[in-house]
């Protein structure tokens, strides 16, 4: 008798990470590989965290705290809020999963962009909710548009800010005319796993919501700016009675020992975020200029890693980057999202794009 599987979860596509670096290394017979496919912090870790990994191995033969207590404490702390309002997980991905299972039933709808993070539609799908997409609008969240697709079915609302795989961002002014036009029965997310990175005066302070008791969660992670992507942590801030309910579906344990003691030391090591900051910003400026001097036109991105129209078939680039020994995120069509690395690393990719785009056809129904 063949397995049975419900519908919702047979038709999803998995998540595909891409191969280990040493393994492609070794499938192309090539040596150091870069990688700029998956947003993460070039300069690595803390030293401060680090220092608390190895000191936090000493009590691996015992579970976790699973309450998270001193890392909840720690962000409570940052950013004024009661440690009733802050919800730990393994990476943001988990709170994200936690919210569908918590606050929707199948069949109920979760309003999102059409073009933004992947694990929204798969969380959605494989809680058998209905993903209802809206058009991004000249490649940013269209919330007007988003307030209008909700209905009375309607539970969660996804915002992704700064975007990924855009990097764009929404102001304000526009959040704020937003969540006048969104219903009190919807929970609006507000991603914001970049959040450390943005630049821009008009960046939205989303926790304003959160401290108005207003149905909001602000998503924030240890795997981008903070460098513990290997370690997967997250946390969400949101009112007690949101976080209440979180906690009562969360598996216990859900962080472990070295991802909470890394955090916590993470988080107090201003210097290196500001290190990380300072890459980014300059390196930024630095990608920026080389695709366009390629004839592309980079999306401005207020995160760490830029999203741009190679005006060929993407995929072509993306295997041809491969061979090279480089490795980006082909998105879809001819489009590719490349993560600001160290200066070297950046150099080794707009070299090798500038070769094989001279190489390969413009195609301009590619996108």
């Amino acid at each position: 008798m063949p397995i049975r599987v419900h519908p919702d979860i047979a038709k999803l596509v998995p998540y595909s990470p891409g191969k280990p670096l040493d393994e492609l290394e070794r499938e192309l017979g090539i040596g150091g590989a870069v990688k700029l496919a998956s947003n993460e912090n070039p300069l690595g870790p803390s030293p401060e965290a680090l220092a608390a990994l190895d000191e936090g191995k000493a009590t691996l033969h015992l579970y976790p705290d699973g309450g998270a207590h001193h890392l909840t404490r720690a962000l409570a702390d940052r950013w004024k809020v009661s440690g009733d309002q802050v919800v730990v997980g393994n990476g943001s991905d988990e709170i994200i999963s936690l919210l569908v299972k918590t606050f929707m039933s199948p069949g109920e709808e979760a309003v999102m962009a059409d073009h933004t993070f992947v694990m929204y539609r798969l969380a959605v799908a494989g809680g058998h909710g209905v993903c209802v997409e809206v058009p991004l609008n000249d490649w940013r969240h269209d919330l007007p548009a988003m307030a209008r697709a909700v209905t009375g079915r309607t539970r969660l609302v996804f915002v992704c800010n700064p975007n990924n795989p855009t990097g764009t961002m929404v102001t304000r002014d526009e959040v704020r005319e937003f969540m006048a036009a969104v219903p009190d029965h919807v929970i609006v997310v507000f991603d914001e796993a970049y959040y450390e990175y943005v630049r821009d005066p008009q960046y939205p302070d989303a926790l304003e919501y959160v401290r108005q008791n207003r149905p909001v969660v602000v998503l924030r992670t240890f795997s981008k700016i903070y460098g513990l992507a290997g370690l997967r942590i997250g946390y969400g801030l949101t009112t007690p009675e949101i976080a209440g309910y979180l906690h009562r579906v969360r598996n216990p344990f859900n962080a472990n020992t070295l991802a909470q003691v890394a955090a916590r030391a993470a988080l107090g090591d201003e210097r290196h975020v500001a290190a990380s900051r300072a890459l980014n910003e300059a390196e930024m400026v630095s990608v920026d200029n080389g695709l366009r001097a390629l004839g592309l036109a980079p999306l401005p991105s207020q995160a760490n890693f830029l999203y741009f129209d190679t005006h060929r078939d993407g995929r072509a680039v993306f295997d041809r980057l491969l061979q090279e020994g480089v490795i980006v995120r082909h998105i879809a069509g001819s489009m590719l999202r490349v993560t600001i690395g160290r200066p070297e690393e950046n150099r080794r990719f707009l070299t090798a794009l500038g070769r094989l785009l001279e190489a390969l056809p413009v195609d301009k129904d590619s996108r």
